[in-house]
């Protein structure tokens, strides 16, 4: 009778190592302090004797840079006192070894491999080296020459290069920021008795560990070991202060361009030493991302979006700070969309987190790692000696995957937004010298490390964004609709303008007095905002919950309970008429407002969103309801939420207050043909000195297509740098100011001219403008001047991005005005698009003299 045999129970990936676990190591101090261990394995007659040096570059103290480490340990080889300089390695390799040794930031490292039978020859070498080399000083000199030729290596290596760039980019105070093999000019000026200090310092018995693996007796090494150690006395062993690296609150870049065929980058962010708990956990990151052809990384920027050649990750937590890091090479145009798409699958992967699938099949890969690195003597080796050097600790591989064991998706999803945060990013290239010029002059995205707004609408028609920017411990909160003179009653204009400073005063809970005690005691702001095309409130607060709470509280006090008090209105009513007739005085923005009024006649753009005198007189506290109950429906809000806060946490509130806003659409009839309204030329005067000319002609929208034309247009005749500025006011002193400036709609808009001078020059002014006008028109223009617009365009745009509030407010208008939420990004290359050709053709489009509306103010 057969018997039934009993299925075997499968093993875990974690039950593999198991065996390993249970290996003995026997650890020994001896008397000098000396750390001796030893692992026999007797799978193959072989064996690897390592020392291990706790010194490395970051141990240099005054000689940071110097790269005495590495200087030191080439010169170990160069002969003992018992043995000659080709003696070392002659030896080694007659008995079937190898010997080499390595120098990193924080150890030193020596090893031979050998048959078994010859352990105690290793030891015996490895001793003498140790304790007894002479350093000779001709040897001395004839290494240090080879080392600069080393050195000369390295930087002729494009990848060594990179590498070092993005260790002193993102290390500021730490000394990993130095290279181990030192700074050529730096090196070169080491001495030999600089160096045999050095030596003498830290190759001392109680700064080494011995470590043996291999078909060896475990008692016949130790004794070896002492044999060849133990003489060696205990030194005193003076700490060497390491700098704590401290925390990065802000993106840190740098880009080189230099004789390289292809373009190489690296993004970093810091991250913790070894010992920490999470970083298991980032080696699991960083394989999930970018280890091998299946990672996430690999997929999305190699396979699908074509953009790099090659790109990985890689977690280094050695002892103290260390850095998780993705690198890639791809063609140089493709650095810049790279970079976004590295970032943009990031923002995904913290949104979606990871899968149970994907950790089990990294989990797979560490552990395959792990039992790869014990295949050789070698190998096991150097496990001993990283734990017992780096961690301190023999149990630490053990350690590392019981942890490891234990990690779940939202584990892994805590580390990456724990980690790689935007403000935490060193982003570091490589590219040809050709591309230096086009860096020059154009201004990258300032999304590349700004994240994009994530869109999320309601069920109602309310629109959210979202953009997380920790590196400043506050939050803006914007609510935006669409508003301005397209939605105010004829004869009531100005009504947007007072409606904004309104909603920010009384509420039916609070005061205008108690709402401002309300957000000023914390530190707080609460602003309206209006203009041609847009009305809205703007909150900022830190990022604290409870100073979030009380933003989120008022905004929404003044958005759904709003007072509309008689008393409180006509005091704002009349500051906003005192502001209307305080305009009049400046003889300039006199001017303005009349040519404009000219150009649009009945169109609602003839009056800016603060009216005019007559208009806000006429207005009621119901018209203002009246304007406020017509405006905010949630087809019409936008609600863009900027800063550091927890998505988590903050929205279900956002949520919460977009379905109170009430169901509805918005509609304006907007019949933006006829313009100018009054063509020709108009004088007004007035009882001052100066004469201001205008010159107004029909402009593009800004949903045109020939928007960010216009664009370069203003810039090109705007600023002291400017051919206008340069003719009227530097060459022949017939203006204080010259330049141009718009107004625009969403479909209609007016190109403006101005300029202050004489009464006895304004017509010479005109002449000048027509001048130049006809010059763009004619098609005499350089590229490179548009090019010096572009730059300076694309520049200001960087810097008007560079906070919570500005950002917000561009992605909400993006939302409001239909065009994509995250367009902002796009602005870089709508302007490059914008050529000499394409400004030729936007000035015969729009300055045609018969649709000019020209106006002198003077005495």
């Amino acid at each position: 009778m057969s018997k039934t045999r009993r299925p075997s129970k499968t093993k875990s990936d974690f039950d593999l190592l198991n065996t390993f676990w249970r290996e003995p190591v026997a650890r020994t101090v001896l008397p000098n302090g000396l750390t001796v261990l030893v692992k026999p394995d007797h799978s193959a007659p072989v064996a690897s004797v390592q020392v291990w040096v706790r010194t490395g570059s970051i141990h240099e103290g005054e000689n940071l840079g110097a790269g005495l480490s590495h200087y030191l340990e080439h010169m170990l080889f160069k002969g003992t006192k018992r043995r000659a300089a080709r003696e070392i390695s002659a030896t080694v390799q007659a008995h079937g070894g190898l010997i080499n040794a390595y120098t990193t930031f924080d150890r030193t490292v020596y090893h031979i491999d050998l048959p078994s039978e010859h352990t105690a020859l290793a030891i015996d070498v490895l001793a003498d080296m140790m304790l007894h080399s002479s350093i000779d000083a001709d040897e001395t000199a004839r290494e240090k020459d080879v080392i600069l030729r080393e050195i000369d290596m390295c930087r002729d290596d494009p990848d060594t290069r990179l590498g070092e760039s993005l260790f002193d980019t993102a290390f500021r105070r730490h000394p990993y920021r130095y290279p181990v093999i030192g700074y050529r000019d730096v090196f070169s000026t080491v001495t030999r008795e600089e160096l045999v200090a050095y030596y003498r310092a830290r190759y001392v018995a109680n700064n080494m560990v011995v470590v043996v693996t291999g078909d060896v007796d475990g008692a016949g090494v130790l004794a070896e070991v002492e044999k060849h150690f133990a003489d060696a006395p205990r030194a005193r062993l003076a700490p060497v202060l390491v700098e704590d690296e401290p925390a990065q609150l802000a993106p840190r870049e740098a880009h080189f361009y230099e004789d390289v065929e292809i373009t190489r980058a690296g993004l970093a962010w810091q991250a913790p030493g070894i010992a920490h708990p999470d970083a298991p956990l980032l080696d699991l990151l960083a394989t999930i991302l970018g280890a091998g052809d299946s990672s996430i990384l690999w997929q999305a920027i190699r396979e699908k979006a074509r953009l790099v050649h090659a790109i990985d990750a890689q977690s280094w937590t050695p002892g103290g700070a260390g850095l998780f890091s993705i690198s890639f090479i791809c063609d140089p145009e493709k650095r810049d969309p790279a970079i976004r798409a590295i970032n943009e699958s990031l923002a995904r992967c913290a949104s979606k987190g990871f899968t149970a699938a994907q950790i089990k099949k990294v989990i797979r890969q560490l552990v395959v790692g792990e039992i790869n690195s014990r295949k050789t003597m070698s190998g096991q080796a150097a496990r001993l000696g990283a734990s017992e050097v780096i961690v301190g600790d023999l149990g630490y591989a053990r350690a590392y995957f019981e942890r490891l064991r234990k990690v779940t998706p939202a584990d892994l999803k805590r580390v990456l937004k724990a980690y790689l945060v935007p403000e935490r990013l060193t982003t570091v290239s490589l590219s040809p010298k050709g591309e230096a010029k086009k860096a020059d002059l154009a201004v990258r995205a300032t999304a590349a490390f700004a994240p994009e707004f994530e869109e999320i609408k309601m069920p109602n028609g309310a629109r959210l964004l979202l953009q997380r920017d920790a590196h400043l411990p506050s939050l803006h909160v914007r609510l935006l609709c669409q508003g301005g003179p397209l939605f105010e009653a004829p004869g009531k204009r100005g009504a947007t303008a007072l409606l904004g400073t309104m909603l920010a005063r009384d509420t039916r809970r609070r005061t205008a007095a108690e709402v401002a005690q309300a957000i000023e005691e914390i530190g707080g702001v609460l602003y309206p905002f209006s203009g041609n095309n847009s009305i809205g409130l703007g909150v900022e607060v830190l990022s604290d919950g409870a100073d979030v709470e009380r933003g989120l509280e008022l905004l929404a006090d003044a958005v759904f309970a709003p007072a509309f008090k008689r008393g409180t209105f006509e005091t704002e009513r009349e500051a906003l008429l005192a502001a209307l007739a305080q305009d009049e005085d400046d003889v300039v923005s006199h001017g303005r407002k009349l040519v404009r009024k000219k150009f649009f006649g009945a169109y609602p753009l003839a009056c800016d969103a603060s009216g005019d005198a007559e208009g806000v007189r006429a207005l009621a506290p119901s018209d203002l309801a009246a304007l406020w109950k017509r405006l905010f429906v949630s087809q019409n809000v936008v609600l863009a939420v900027a800063g550091d806060f927890e998505k988590e946490t903050l929205l279900p509130k956002l949520k919460a207050f977009l379905k109170r806003v009430p169901k509805g659409g918005l509609a304006a009839e907007d019949h933006a043909g006829g313009m100018p309204a009054f063509p020709g030329d108009f004088t007004d005067t007035q009882p001052r000195e100066q004469a201001v000319v205008y010159q107004a002609f029909p402009g593009p929208g800004l949903l045109a297509d020939d928007f960010y034309a216009g664009e370069v247009m203003d810039e090109f005749f705007s600023g002291m740098s400017s051919r206008l500025f340069e003719r009227v006011r530097e060459e022949k002193g017939l203006a204080y100011f010259v330049r141009s400036s718009r107004v625009t709609g969403l479909r209609a808009g007016m190109f403006l001219f101005f300029a202050g001078t004489s009464p006895a020059h304004y017509e010479e002014v005109l002449r000048e403008i027509d001048a130049e006008i006809a010059r763009v028109q004619s098609g005499k223009i350089g590229e490179d001047e548009v090019e010096r617009c572009r730059v300076r365009l694309k520049a200001g745009r960087r810097m008007s991005l560079q906070t919570n509030a500005s950002r917000a407010m561009q992605a909400g208008l993006n939302a409001l005005y239909g065009q994509p939420v995250n367009d902002w990004l796009n602005y870089d290359k709508r302007i490059d698009a914008v050529g000499a050709k394409d400004l030729r053709d936007f000035a015969r489009l729009h300055f045609k003299r018969a649709l000019r509306t020209q106006l002198v103010v003077k005495p």
